[in-house]
Order: structure tokens, then C-alpha cells, then sequence
């Protein structure tokens, strides 16, 4: 994690202190137990001192349980709560259960929705079967938006301010391998543009294939991304380009009707994205 901006910093109506408290929070993973100021200080760029403030607060406020025999915190009931409350007024999540149970039984592949959190997608719903043990991800499990299928398709999926800002952050988190993240995207845009998808083969993982599609809704929220992934030798490229792919397209059209979303393009109108001057070149020339 990094600090706070200076721009956001200097903003009157931006509290630093409550935004360096929920990055505080945000330091807890899933496969996280227990947490000291030591290492939260490590994960969110803050002085020791002001994390050791920051624990001693939230802790006051009952969002940290501190476990005195380790010297160190894990996440209150509280805290869970407010997690638990944004997946329950998140109708995507249930409304598309169904559909991913049906495509997770037709392919054996595990099938997620997500939304971005900073640099990464976190995943709030997830369908899987006995199929799918090589893919060890659930709810609260994070993906990057440069190398994994969800993370490219959310990418493509923004309107041009919103990814011009998303490609700011993408190039300031990884620095010198940026380079390699760049030309990811451009290929995925490609896909995109040319198969209504994008895919991952052993670039976030070398063992997993997938395949993502966004998710774009008319209230004003989103976009969300779903993906379908498995060990890479089951979903090699040539499956995810002409099975996996068209399979979670259709279901992410149909969530899309059912919810009221936007009308997606038509094929010969997303293959003119292609063409020299359009829309996936113009972009590509902002991302390097």
C-alpha cells in the first residue's frame, strides 16, 4: 500500500486520519491470523508509531481484537460486519449465483464475480466444485487487474478517464516491470475487442487459465468482472478462446439482462475497435 497523495492530502474535505485507519484494516488479508504493528506498518508505507495509535483506536472502537500473549491484533467482529453488509447490498452477487453454478458444472471450472480494490480485483462470490482444487481462491481473495483475466476485462470495460487514472496507478505500483504488465493489457484489449473477453494463460499464475468478462450495470455502479478459471491444462488457450470464453460471455449478457444493464455491442460493431485509429489503439498508445 501507499500513503495518501499529496493532492488527496492537501484536499480540506479528505480526512488523512480516517483514510490511514481503514488502511489499517485493509492490511488484514485472508490468509492472514494475526497482525503486529510491525508488519501492518510494513503493508501500508505508516510509521510504526502512528500504526501503534492507529491499533490502540481501532481496537478502542472494537474493529481489532489485540492478542496480548503475541503483542498483536486480527479483525473484530465489527470489522467483519461491515464486510458481510457490502456483500449482502450487493444484488450482482446473488442475483448471478445461479448463473455461475450452471457454468461452473458445465466447464469444472471455478467461477467468480469481483470488483476492483485499489490495484487488485477482490472477489464477493465464487462458485466452485471438486473439479476445481488447483484453484484455491474465494471470497476476500484478491487478483491483479494487469495479469489476470478479471482484473483485464474490468480494465477494458472503464470508461477512458476512469482507465486513464487506473493506468496511472498500475504504472506507479509496478515500476520497473510495468513494461511487461503493459503489453498484458494491450493483448488482452485485442482479445477483447475481437472476442467480447479476455484470458489469462500463466500470466498472474503459471498454472491457471481463465477467461473474464465485465460486467456493466446502468445505476452507476460497477463495472464488476466475472471470470472462469482452472489448472492451465485443462483450460489451455485454444479451450478458453472457443469454449470457456462464449460460455461466460452468455452468462455475463444474461446477468446483464436480468439486472437491467446495458445493451452490449454487437460483434461486427466490437471488431471495428480493431481497425487502425480505434478505440483499443488509441489506448494502447496511453498505456506505454
Amino acid at each position: 500500500m501507499k500513503r495518501t497523495g499529496k493532492k488527496t492530502a492537501t484536499d480540506r474535505n479528505f480526512v488523512v486520519a480516517l483514510s490511514r485507519g481503514l488502511d489499517v484494516l485493509r492490511a488484514f488479508q485472508p490468509s492472514d491470523g494475526l497482525l503486529g504493528n510491525q508488519e501492518i506498518a510494513a503493508r501500508t508505507n505508516l510509521p510504526k508509531p502512528t500504526v501503534s495509535r492507529l491499533t490502540y483506536t481501532l481496537t478502542k472502537l472494537g474493529y481489532l481484537t489485540p492478542v496480548p500473549r503475541f503483542e498483536k491484533y486480527q479483525l473484530a467482529p465489527a470489522a467483519m460486519a461491515l464486510g458481510y453488509a457490502a456483500l449482502a447490498n450487493l444484488g450482482v452477487r446473488h442475483l448471478s449465483e445461479p448463473f455461475r453454478e450452471e457454468v461452473m458444472r458445465a466447464t469444472g471450472g471455478a467461477v467468480a464475480v469481483g470488483g476492483r480494490d485499489r490495484h487488485s480485483m477482490i472477489y464477493f462470490g465464487q462458485s466452485r466444485g471438486s473439479e476445481t482444487v488447483g484453484v484455491q481462491l474465494d471470497v476476500g481473495s484478491r487478483v491483479p487487474i494487469a495479469t489476470s483475466a478479471m482484473g483485464r476485462a474490468y480494465f477494458w470495460a472503464l470508461e477512458e478517464d476512469d482507465r486513464a487514472e487506473l493506468l496511472r496507478v498500475l504504472r506507479e505500483h509496478y515500476g520497473s516491470r510495468w513494461p511487461k504488465m503493459r503489453d498484458g493489457l494491450e493483448r488482452a484489449g485485442e482479445t477483447v475487442a475481437k472476442h467480447g473477453f479476455a484470458i489469462s494463460v500463466g500470466d498472474w499464475h503459471d498454472d491457471i487459465g481463465a477467461a473474464g468478462v465485465a460486467l456493466k450495470l446502468n445505476d452507476g455502479t460497477g463495472p464488476y468482472a466475472f471470470n472462469c478459471g482452472a489448472p492451465a491444462f485443462r483450460f489451455t488457450e485454444e479451450r478458453l478462446i472457443n469454449d470457456i470464453g462464449p460460455r461466460l460471455l452468455t452468462m455475463v449478457r444474461n446477468i446483464e439482462a436480468a439486472l437491467g444493464g446495458l445493451v452490449p455491442h454487437s460483434k461486427k460493431d466490437d471488431s471495428k475497435k480493431l481497425k487502425s485509429g480505434g478505440k483499443v489503439a488509441r489506448v494502447a498508445e496511453g498505456i506505454r
